[in-house]
């Protein structure tokens, strides 16, 4: 009997051990910005293309103070309800203490510079595909933004999605930084695809999920419940998005369909983003929504 509560001990210690080294944060390589400075006019461009704005301005906000990210727009979810916190140069309560290692492990890792995981709200694995220089640039125009000092509110998420720690586990079964669609592709296609998979973050609304809440990538923008719990996300594989490229780009540049309605929803501001980008940009998404596998 004692040997068996030996081994119990030693199983547990063990399965204890493996599950706090899977589970550790873990952050960018320390010279993953090595020599790499950041300017300010091309981060508007990454910052309206990441739709920052969109999630972190505060509730309602219009005009200017959309670039006011003080944060506090609520997002629902399975697992609760995730608040946006305040991301403005304030050094108090934003994050105008940040150094740009700091905004890159948040960003790409999930990791917050006290060493603690954020939640998968923060797109963070499909930021992990953002390049360093973009990083950089986001990081120098969002020190242009004006601060404020409204203290971020707390999730309202219970256990044992409470524990940031399990995060840790919800990373290790779920993240993949890899692009989903590969293949030979066009320049015009691999732009897009950047900006799609990357940047604009498209299939974290539109892609479902699994149990865990990981995204399916083998139904990739296949389309998803709403969190909300209010209607549905749309499919838009080539299976059921039957614009051509033309009325794609139209649809991402004015927010007018081809059938003469108009943007609804969040999706307003993805297209008030992508319609302060060039052209070629908005071009680039069509040809690569083209090339995203069908899915029922």
């Amino acid at each position: 009997m004692s040997r068996l509560v030996s081994l119990a001990v030693v199983a547990l210690l063990g399965g204890g051990a493996a599950f706090w080294f899977i589970t550790a944060p873990k952050t960018l390589p320390a010279d993953h910005f090595v020599d790499i400075s950041g300017d300010a006019a091309r981060g508007e461009s990454v910052f309206h293309a990441t739709g920052c704005a969109s999630c972190h301005m505060a509730p309602g906000a219009t005009g200017e103070a959309q670039l006011v990210l003080a944060g506090g727009q609520a997002f629902p979810s399975d697992f609760g309800t995730f608040i946006a916190p305040n991301i403005t140069p304030d050094r108090v309560q934003g994050i105008g203490g940040w150094s740009l290692a700091d905004l890159g492990n948040a960003l790409q890792s999930g990791v917050s510079p006290q060493g603690t995981h954020y939640y998968p709200a923060l797109p963070y694995w499909s930021y992990a595909k953002l390049q360093p220089q973009d990083v950089a640039d986001l990081y120098s125009f969002l020190q242009t933004l004006p601060a404020a000092a409204n203290p971020s509110q707390p999730h309202q998420i219970g256990f044992p999605f409470s524990i940031r720690r399990v995060v840790g586990g919800w990373k290790f079964l779920n993240s993949d930084s890899n692009f989903v669609v590969q293949g030979n592709l066009t320049e015009a296609e691999i732009r897009g695809r950047y900006i799609s998979e990357a940047m604009a973050h498209c299939g974290e609304c539109h892609t479902p999920r699994n149990a865990l809440g990981g995204l399916d990538t083998s139904r990739w923008l296949a389309g998803a419940p709403n969190p909300s719990g209010q209607g549905r996300i749309p499919n838009i594989t080539p299976a059921k998005l039957e614009w051509s490229e033309a009325e794609i780009i139209i649809y991402l540049t004015s927010g007018f369909t081809p059938d003469y309605d108009v943007v609804g929803g969040h999706m307003v501001h993805v297209v008030e983003n992508m319609a302060k980008l060039p052209e070629s940009d908005r071009a680039a998404v069509a040809a690569y929504l083209k090339k995203v596998p069908a899915a029922e």
